[in-house]
C-alpha cells in the first residue's frame, strides 16, 4: 500500500509540473473527486479534446494509483471535460516531450510493460468497477483507455476509432488483454487494419460499447451509485472472478468460484446484504482496508 501511494504521490507532482511547463493552462491533466463511495476521474485537457501528451500521460496513471490507494472508493466514473472523451495521442506534444520511445521499455517487476500500457490498463487492474462515459472523440489512445474500463456508455453519436494505423502503428495500450473480451477476432482486424471510425450505437452493437445513452456521464454515475450501494467484497470478488477467469481455462475458472464464494459466504458483508435484500433497506457495509 505505501509503494501504491508514494508512486501515486510522486507520479501526480511530476505530471502537475509538465502541465505547467507544456500547457497554456495551470489546471491539472486530470482531477479527481471522491463522494459517496464514488470517484469520478476527469481527463482535463478539453481545448485539445483531451489529446495525451505527457502531462496527460503521467497524469492519468497517477490518478488511478490513487484511486486504488483511497479508502471506501467502491465504484470509478472515468470521464473527459469538454466536447470529447479522448481525441488519442497529441503527436506533436508527444515527440517534442519528455516521454518517448525510451519509455516503451519494460518496467523490472511491474506486471505491465511500460507507461503507455499502464495508462490503460491500470483501470482494468483496479479491485473495483471502471464505468467509462464517452461522448465526442474516442479515438487511438483513448479509445485503449476506454477499454480498459468495466463498462463503456456512449453516446449515440460518439465517434470511436483504432487509429494508430493512420500513423503506420500498431494500437500497443493494452489491447490485447480487452479487445479480444469484448469483440470478435474478424472485428478487431477490421478496426485494426483500417482505423474506421464508428458511431456509439454501431460501438454497442459490435461489443466496443456496452450501451448507449443520451447523456452518458448522467448514465454511469447512476450506474456507479447502484454498484456502491451494494457490498463491495462481493463486487470486488465479482471484478476479479471476471478478470482472472474469462479467458482461463475451465479448471482454474471453476476453482476461483469456489474460493471466492467460499470466502463470501456468511462474511459480515455478505450477511449484511442478505438483511438489505429481506428489509428492502440500503445495505450497512464495511469497505475494505
Amino acid at each position: 500500500m505505501t509503494i501504491v501511494i508514494e508512486r501515486a504521490r510522486a507520479a501526480r507532482a511530476y505530471a502537475s509540473a509538465m502541465s505547467e511547463t507544456t500547457a497554456t493552462a495551470t489546471e491539472p491533466r486530470v482531477t479527481i473527486d471522491v463522494a459517496n463511495h464514488v470517484a469520478e476521474v476527469r481527463l482535463s485537457r478539453p481545448d485539445k479534446h483531451n489529446a495525451l501528451d505527457a502531462a496527460m500521460f503521467l497524469g492519468i496513471e497517477a490518478a488511478a494509483a490513487e484511486v486504488a490507494a483511497t479508502p471506501g472508493v467502491r465504484a470509478v466514473v472515468l470521464h473527459g471535460e469538454g466536447p470529447s472523451f479522448c481525441s488519442g495521442l497529441d503527436i506533436a506534444s508527444f515527440m517534442s516531450g519528455p516521454i518517448s520511445t525510451n519509455d516503451l521499455v519494460a518496467r523490472e517487476g511491474d506486471e505491465v510493460a511500460n507507461l503507455a500500457q499502464r495508462v490503460a490498463y491500470d483501470w482494468l487492474r483496479l479491485p473495483v468497477p471502471v464505468i467509462a462515459a464517452v461522448h465526442g472523440y474516442c479515438f487511438g489512445g483513448g479509445l485503449q483507455i476506454a477499454l480498459g474500463a468495466d463498462i463503456r456508455i456512449a453516446a449515440p453519436d460518439a465517434q470511436l476509432s483504432i487509429m494508430e494505423i493512420r500513423w503506420g502503428l500498431v494500437p500497443d495500450m493494452a489491447i490485447t488483454q480487452t479487445l479480444p473480451r469484448l469483440v470478435r477476432s474478424d472485428v478487431a482486424r477490421e478496426l485494426v487494419y483500417t482505423g474506421r471510425r464508428v458511431s456509439g450505437e454501431e460501438a454497442a452493437e459490435l461489443g466496443l460499447a456496452t450501451r448507449v445513452a443520451a447523456d452518458p456521464l448522467a448514465a454511469a454515475r447512476e450506474l456507479a451509485a447502484d454498484i456502491a450501494g451494494r457490498s463491495p467484497d462481493a463486487i470486488r470478488a465479482g471484478k476479479r472472478l471476471l478478470n482472472e477467469a474469462w479467458l482461463a481455462d475451465a479448471r482454474e475458472a471453476l476453482l476461483l468460484e469456489t474460493e471466492l464464494q467460499v470466502a463470501l459466504l456468511g462474511s459480515p458483508n455478505q450477511i449484511a446484504a442478505v438483511t438489505a435484500g429481506m428489509t428492502k433497506q440500503p445495505g450497512e457495509f464495511t469497505d475494505p482496508a
